[in-house]
């Protein structure tokens, strides 16, 4: 009976205490009571005091990382002093907000820049003095470390289906159909599979159309592209460049073998010869 009435009270007092924050027409109110005004413009949401001052801008981005991992956050900057951009994480009052009541509820719940006074400048500068860190998933850090490697390693298709790291050559594909291009999404299914060859000939592995896999020479396999729905959809089929950067991946020694013997890194072999 006890703790049943400790919970009773806990509940109650959640909810005396808990905000009332509403967007209607531009105007945020806390509490019934003005603070703030907000309008939007390609997806930019500007945040001004209620004379209409602009005081900040929230920008929302959603980004690919690698294959199907996606990134959400927001780019923060104000409008007086623009030497400087944070990128922060957002929250929402639930999973089926927009972008104006997710924008809102960061600033007032998440980063405490609108209180029930107006915009609080003094909480924004700090903001920007103290940048809070991201905290990202183990899945997301994981992808941001790929996509790292895979900028070092500047992967192009050319139009003959040469693979290039760098400017150099370094593998090629094969089995590909008559109407190639180096920025086509494979779409068809084939029976034949699109294989990847190193630039001394040697197999590394293929794409299975049919399936949308990678397999190495070596037996590991990867569904490099799945469809997803809602705000983290994504293409259906990859392109050329996109199997060449996840070989390169799953398959080290594709890449870094050839910048050994192609672009000239000095090693002892090279160094005796």
């Amino acid at each position: 009976m006890r703790d049943s009435i400790i919970m009773l009270f806990t509940i109650l007092s959640v909810l005396c205490n808990a905000q009332i924050i509403k967007t209607k027409r531009g105007i945020v109110s806390l509490d019934g009571v003005h603070v703030a005004k907000i309008s939007n413009k390609s997806n930019v949401y500007t945040f001004m005091d209620l004379k209409e001052t602009p005081m900040y801008t929230i920008e929302f981005v959603d980004k690919s990382i690698v294959d199907s991992v996606r990134d959400s956050y927001i780019r923060l900057n104000r409008v007086y002093n623009r030497d400087k951009v944070l990128e922060l994480d957002y929250i929402s009052p639930s999973a089926f907000s927009g972008d104006e009541k997710s924008a809102v509820y960061t600033c007032i719940k998440g980063l405490k820049i609108i209180d029930n006074k107006g915009i609080n400048i003094k909480s924004l500068d700090e903001l920007f003095k103290n940048v809070p860190k991201r905290k990202l998933d183990t899945k997301t850090k994981e992808a941001y470390t790929t996509r790292s490697k895979i900028d070092k390693m500047n992967i192009t298709v050319n139009n003959v289906g040469e693979i290039l790291s760098n400017g150099k050559p370094v593998g090629y594909f094969t089995n590909l159909p008559v109407s190639f291009g180096s920025d086509n999404t494979i779409s068809e299914k084939t029976f034949v599979d699109i294989e990847i060859y190193d630039a001394n000939s040697k197999y590394i592995g293929k794409y299975i159309t049919t399936t949308k896999q990678l397999k190495t020479a070596g037996g590991k396999t990867f569904t490099i592209y799945k469809e997803m729905s809602g705000r983290a959809s994504i293409l259906k089929f990859p392109t050329y460049q996109a199997i060449a950067e996840r070989m390169a991946i799953m398959d080290p020694n594709f890449i870094k073998i050839q910048e050994k013997v192609i672009v000239g890194e000095v090693t002892k072999d090279n160094a005796q010869k």
